[in-house]
């Protein structure tokens, strides 16, 4: 039980109806839900009084009370899905919502998500339509496929292509390629929910095309290779070819698929970039069926395109699960708009943000990493010392593991506050903003910003460090 001082202060605590009475009773009304803010009112009342009966708060007044449930109004009405400044120098970040969508399409989806559309309907011929129909043409024309289909993303496509292809056959596939991807799932588990019985060929290290052959029965249904898109076998190692994969699915008349995972649709060889083969030839290998990701080196919306030959793309997209795995109106907006782009390499390389910040050269770096602190050194002043540095920026999201690009960074070290403080108050701030922390320093890496993001990103560090 309370002591009677205790039970005095409590006493003293204003009622809902007293707070609801004042004058910041009657702008929290104005601004938010009658029922946001009895429901905020009650759990502050609530918190204060555990407080006081824990002994780990004395006496409230008025002043902290309100400002207290101000704050919460605030926090409370907030989306809470929100954009954050990726400073971390990671592309592909996935728990930063992969890649960021071109400005260019914005208009498109817009348009699409705001209004009624022709989403499953023929204008020409004035009767029901294909949702897919909208994305099948223009993934052909930049993949040289011979049909597609889109689904929610690529663990989805894989899981569809196997349960329509192989429940209750075999599928053959290299230890070596046995793959964990995000969240834990793994390429055995999700044959295992499609039906398919896992057929493992080869070594971790090593496996031969004899090893593929010898394990082919009647009971056969795929070939399955898997591009290691987050990691590397190297050494003492042998992998089976694509090719011979291929001219073996011939010669036994078993498809072969390949999960190419990451999907670029242009060749970044030339762009300094080796070791991802294109979905384009890919498919000229004449594999039957390909799956890739739409928000990885595609740099559009989160999907799971499949491609391939058409016979095996009709097949799967008349399977039931292709309906609980399909697409909305958005991300095909989204997805459309993205690829149009790509009918000109020039054209997709400048306006998808993925493709320009893997492209990124050095020099255009050093600029606007030196552009971004000489805002910083203005807007600072004293209360921080920045500099520009070379660091090493990742593709990330499972995609070229091997590649840490060459970049520069601002490093931001604050005179009268530690580098974790001020670390957090950019994480909690408006907008967030995630960095790095090296070397006693905040970093900012220059890859990952938008070109719009460097005001706020001032305005942002400027707010985070104090005064004093």
């Amino acid at each position: 039980m309370p002591d009677k001082n205790t039970e005095k202060k409590l006493a003293a605590l204003p009622s809902v109806d007293e707070l609801l009475r004042t004058s910041s009773g009657s702008d929290w009304l104005e601004l938010y839900p009658r029922s946001l803010v009895l429901l905020v009112i009650r759990e502050t009342l609530n918190n204060i009084r555990r407080r006081m009966l824990d002994g780990k708060t004395d006496s409230v007044d008025s002043h902290v009370i309100n400002k207290t449930i101000s704050e919460n109004l605030y926090r409370l009405s907030q989306p809470h899905l929100r954009s954050v400044i990726n400073a971390t120098g990671v592309i592909l970040h996935t728990n930063l919502g992969r890649s960021p969508i071109s400005p260019a399409i914005f208009k498109h989806v817009a348009e699409v998500s705001a209004a009624y559309s022709n989403l499953e309907f023929n204008l020409e011929l004035g009767k029901r339509g294909k949702r897919y129909s909208h994305i099948t043409g223009i993934l052909r024309e930049v993949t040289g496929a011979e049909d597609a289909l889109v689904v929610n993303n690529n663990a989805a496509a894989v899981l569809l292509c196997l349960t329509a292809m192989a429940a209750g056959k075999e599928v053959i596939v290299s230890r070596g390629e046995l793959i964990e991807i995000g969240g834990a799932f793994r390429i055995p588990d999700v044959m295992k929910a499609g039906g398919a019985l896992l057929r493992e060929v080869g070594a971790t290290n090593k496996t031969h095309l004899r090893d593929y052959e010898n394990a082919i029965s009647e009971e056969t249904a795929l070939l399955l290779k898997v591009h290691p898109s987050n990691y590397r076998v190297v050494g003492f190692t042998h992998e089976t070819s694509l090719a011979e994969l291929v001219a073996l699915s011939k010669s036994r008349k078993i498809p072969v698929m390949y999960d190419l995972g990451s999907g670029s649709l242009i060749n970044l060889s030339k762009y300094g970039i080796p070791g991802e083969p294109s979905v384009r030839d890919v498919v000229s290998s004449d594999v039957d069926l390909i799956t890739f990701s739409g928000d990885k080196l595609l740099g559009g919306p989160q999907g799971g395109i499949i491609v391939g030959k058409k016979k095996y793309i009709q097949q799967i997209q008349h399977h039931p699960l292709t309906r609980a795995v399909r697409i909305d109106k958005m991300t095909l907006a989204a997805l459309e708009a993205t690829l149009m782009l790509y009918r000109d390499e020039e054209t997709a390389i400048k306006k998808i943000p993925v493709l320009a910040m893997l492209t990124a050269q050095t020099p255009a770096l050093r600029r606007r990493a030196n552009r971004l602190a000489r805002s910083l050194r203005d807007k600072l002043g004293e209360k921080a010392t920045v500099s520009v540095v070379k660091e090493t920026s990742q593709s990330g999201g499972g995609s070229l593991p091997e590649q840490n690009m060459e970049t520069f960074a601002v490093t931001v070290r604050p005179q009268k506050q530690t580098v974790s403080s001020l670390e957090k108050k950019l994480r909690l701030g408006k907008p967030p903003v995630v960095a790095r922390v090296k070397d006693d320093a905040v970093i900012l890496d220059v890859r990952t910003l938008l070109d719009d993001e460097f005001y706020l990103l001032v305005s942002a560090l400027n707010s985070a460090i104090p005064e004093e």
